[in-house]
């Protein structure tokens, strides 16, 4: 378990526990009324379960076992969701916004399969957001500018809570460097795609890795990415230099959502043209679905980064194995 966890020496939190509970109240107010003025979004409602079947969950890599019941009274079962991609551009249509135009909510989700450690937790809460575009607004110079509003909003956050809280030191940079997956393979070729991103962010503290999910020249993918939400070419990373952790942690997960073409050049790159039976995918191919961006970005990941934690267990309550407890309590760290 040793390498699940890293922990700093001399670690101990610069908050009490209720102070902890105040600070991760303060952020989240904080911060979700910054990037609904940045971005112009309004707050909705979402679902935390889906129907199976419907199309509308979010595959991730394509493997992830998503989490499925079903019901006393009701026919069917359904999925706890994985993220919120899909559903938040068909309510984009449904509810009527036009360009220019947003929504943000509280995403909350169950991965069952995600390896937990200082930074992963099997619960995952978000903002999740999605903002309709015009068709001349997908490109590289908008979803830059929108990167730079989302860090401004942090660097905003992190203001304020220094204020609030002048024993957290940490600084957070507002400028951003802006780098493509195959820069970066070039950049440092003898090194896997974690250990770039973590050379990079060391360097530049505030980073924008960009063009995730297709194959780089290597054959390999930086990451892996859907192929029915975001467009590989104008997506993205937002990954801070963490001074607690001493490596780069992710932020936020964004991009200009697909067209017509990048989902049908997608599909078939993935082997997954079967999906175009789906409502959401008819939708994208025949214009009725707006063209979005939009992204997520992580409650707990971006308050333990604002309030120098060293677990995310220390700002979220989650499940934990019996190894996970024993060695954060020996090593200081209090889990909620």
């Amino acid at each position: 378990m040793s390498d699940k966890i890293y922990v700093p020496a001399g670690y101990s939190s610069a908050l009490s526990l209720r102070e902890t509970q105040h600070a991760i109240k303060y952020i989240k107010d904080i911060f979700q009324q910054s990037l609904s003025f940045a971005l112009t979004l309004d707050r909705v409602s979402a679902p935390l379960i889906v129907r199976h079947g419907s199309g509308i969950n979010d595959d991730l890599n394509g493997v992830e076992r998503k989490v499925e019941f079903d019901f006393k009274e009701i026919s069917g079962s359904a999925e706890v969701v994985q993220s919120l991609a899909k559903w938040k551009r068909m309510a984009l249509s449904r509810y009527g916004y036009n360009a220019g135009e947003g929504i943000y909510t509280d995403m909350n989700a169950i991965r069952r399969d995600d390896q937990t450690d200082s930074i992963h937790s099997v619960f995952v809460d978000q903002w999740d957001w999605e903002k309709v575009i015009t068709r001349e607004q997908r490109n590289t110079e908008f979803l830059k500018e929108t990167v730079r509003c989302i860090v401004k909003a942090i660097v905003y956050t992190k203001r304020k809570v220094r204020m609030r809280y002048p024993q957290l030191t940490a600084q957070v940079c507002e400028d951003v460097f802006f780098v493509t997956t195959q820069e970066l393979e070039d950049m440092y070729p003898e090194l896997t795609p974690k250990e770039r991103e973590n050379a990079v962010t060391k360097e530049h503290r505030t980073v924008f890795i960009m063009q995730i999910g297709g194959k780089l020249r290597s054959g390999i993918r930086h990451d892996g990415r859907a192929p029915d939400y975001d467009d590989w070419q104008l997506n993205g990373d937002i990954l801070m230099w963490d001074d607690t952790l001493g490596s780069a942690l992710e932020i936020s997960s964004m991009g200009i959502r697909v067209d017509e073409a990048s989902l049908a050049s997608q599909l078939k790159e993935a082997g997954a043209e079967d999906r175009m039976k789906y409502e959401y995918h008819q939708g994208i191919a025949n214009g009725t679905l707006p063209l979005t961006i939009g992204g997520g970005i992580g409650q707990s990941r971006l308050c333990m980064f604002l309030l120098e934690k060293a677990h995310i267990g220390e700002v979220q309550a989650s499940v934990w194995s019996e190894d996970m407890i024993k060695e954060c309590a020996e090593k200081g760290i209090t889990l909620l």
